[in-house]
């Protein structure tokens, strides 16, 4: 009668784990499409929204805000302390958990908001401009108000339920960025910008908790907090030294420069960073947490990780290379002549562009391992460096300041790929050679964009209209000419197509 009953046992926990397999990725892949229709409405909305605030309003009213990012940077991830991607990674979380962390946000949040209305006054000094001071007082409240929402989006991604973020999102972007272009219409200048930060992130937070039942217990454990803090304590720190040099490039130029300048940098910055975060956006809420339930077969992360690079980077290196090719085309038409200087920035962050999503995914599977010791140490060598560069580039000025910053990509890639090799024995060299054929068909394809533009000499609009079509063309023409092996992959995800061909196939064999 045992061995009857161990054996019935047995078929039950197999059938139960082959239930949990055919699930899983279906719910990844729904979890995908929802994550692609919350980025593509949001970050559409917001970049229509930027499009319209930039002809409305000047490039130092931009520069303000951007000199603001880095305090308030700093202080959003010294608020989350890299507890919502411990929430994410760690799989068996109770309501205790939960709550401890959601009270130990809210706390840092209260100061870390005094904080920077104390640092007001210095920040308005120190760069001249008096209304920082003021725009820094409504920042510090939108710290806040975005840690009373931070538990429910953290545990909507680990739900992989991203249709309620993508109501929540889109909801927040249209009304948000509807309130700021009729400030801006209204003569409120950079006033407009601070608003729409704030509408947007009262929006998602009572959204948020509208339409997550979760809400927090009246109970707190230290015990749960240091769990935490053993994986979120070095993520922390990374944050804040990534947060400083992403952000360093605007206090060094509004310091030496001028904040007109800033302006120009920052919106090369965003525009080359604008399909990245796309694709990454997409791609990475569903990765990190495929990536963590597979951390304990390197074998299927290794080709989680090989199929994820072969997917965004077929997408990214041609829009790369028309970031490269067309950037002052690309500069005029959305947002004018007044933004001209800052086509030869974005020309030259086109090159940082290029590596920027095999950062992002190496990074993702080594955190999904829970070695967030050694992401801290590889971060931190890395952050450290990339901040020397950009430094050192200051002294030559604004254009020498992007040349740092893609020396630093590329350094960085190095780096993050040589541990990949170690764990999943898929480094440098063997992610280059898979992307190979990607980047031999993406520069002729630069090469006739760049020969529209030398020739035919078109209005830009056209110029631009034209160049991209005539490149994208060739690039999937001939992609589908030498049958790669991503292209196969893209039409796989198709919905006339088994929608369980996703990435978390490759992850779970």
């Amino acid at each position: 009668m045992s061995d009857e009953w161990l054996d019935k046992r047995l078929r039950i926990l197999d059938a139960g784990r082959r239930n949990h397999m055919t699930v899983l990725p279906k719910k990844i892949a729904h979890g995908l499409l929802w994550s692609a229709i919350d980025v593509f409405f949001r970050q559409g909305v917001q970049f229509i929204v930027l499009i319209l605030m930039a002809r409305l309003l000047t490039p130092e009213d931009f520069g303000v805000i951007a000199l603001l990012a880095v305090f308030v940077g700093v202080a959003t991830i010294f608020i989350d302390g890299g507890f919502s991607s411990a929430l994410i990674q760690k799989q068996n979380t109770t309501r205790i958990d939960e709550s401890t962390v959601f009270y130990f946000n809210l706390a840092i949040a209260i100061l870390a908001s005094l904080l920077l209305c104390a640092l007001a006054p210095w920040i308005a000094v120190t760069f001249e401009k008096p209304i920082l001071r003021y725009l820094s007082y409504a920042m510090a409240i939108n710290l806040f108000v975005n840690a009373l929402g931070s538990i429910h989006t953290a545990l909507l991604t680990k739900e992989l339920n991203f249709k309620t973020i993508a109501k929540v999102g889109a909801a927040a972007s249209f009304v948000s960025g509807t309130l700021a272009i009729a400030l801006a219409l209204q003569g409120f200048g950079v006033w407009s910008l601070a608003a729409q930060a704030l509408a947007s992130s009262l929006i998602s937070t009572l959204l948020l908790w509208l339409c997550h039942a979760w809400r927090p217990a009246w109970s707190f454990s230290f015990a749960s907090l240091r769990s935490f803090f053993r994986f979120g304590g070095y993520l922390m720190i990374v944050g804040i030294v990534d947060v400083l040099h992403t952000n360093l490039y605007s206090v060094l130029i509004g310091k030496y420069y001028s904040v007109r300048a800033v302006g120009f940098y920052d919106r090369a910055q965003k525009t080359q960073l604008l399909p990245v975060n796309l694709l990454m956006l997409i791609i990475n809420r569903v990765a990190f947490s495929a990536f963590s339930a597979a951390a304990e077969d390197k074998e299927r992360l290794a080709r989680g990780l090989r199929k994820a690079q072969r997917l965004v980077m077929f997408v990214n290196i041609p829009l790369a290379v028309i970031m490269i090719v067309l950037a002052e085309p690309i500069i005029l038409t959305l947002f004018g002549k007044t933004w001209l200087p800052s086509a030869p920035i974005l020309q030259v962050l086109g090159f940082e562009g290029l590596l920027w999503p095999m950062h992002v995914l190496n990074i993702n599977a080594l955190k999904a391992q829970g070695r967030s010791d050694l992401f801290f140490n590889i971060m931190l060598v890395k952050k450290t460096l990339s901040i020397s560069l950009i430094v050192a580039g200051s002294f030559y000025g604004i254009i020498a300041i992007a040349w740092a910053q893609v020396t630093a990509s590329v350094l960085s890639f190095i780096v993050n790929a040589y541990y990949s090799k170690v764990f999943l024995d898929y480094g440098a060299i063997r992610q280059l050679r898979d992307l190979f054929p990607n980047l031999a068909t993406a520069l002729p394809m630069g090469l006739i964009m760049w020969l529209i533009r030398d020739v035919l000499h078109l209005p830009y609009y056209l110029e631009l209209l034209l160049a991209i079509l005539a490149g994208g063309m060739f690039y999937l023409l001939v992609s589908y000419w030498l049958s790669l092996a991503a292209l196969r992959e893209i039409i796989g995800l198709l919905p006339k197509r088994d929608k369980s061909k996703l990435i978390s196939d490759e992850i779970r064999g």
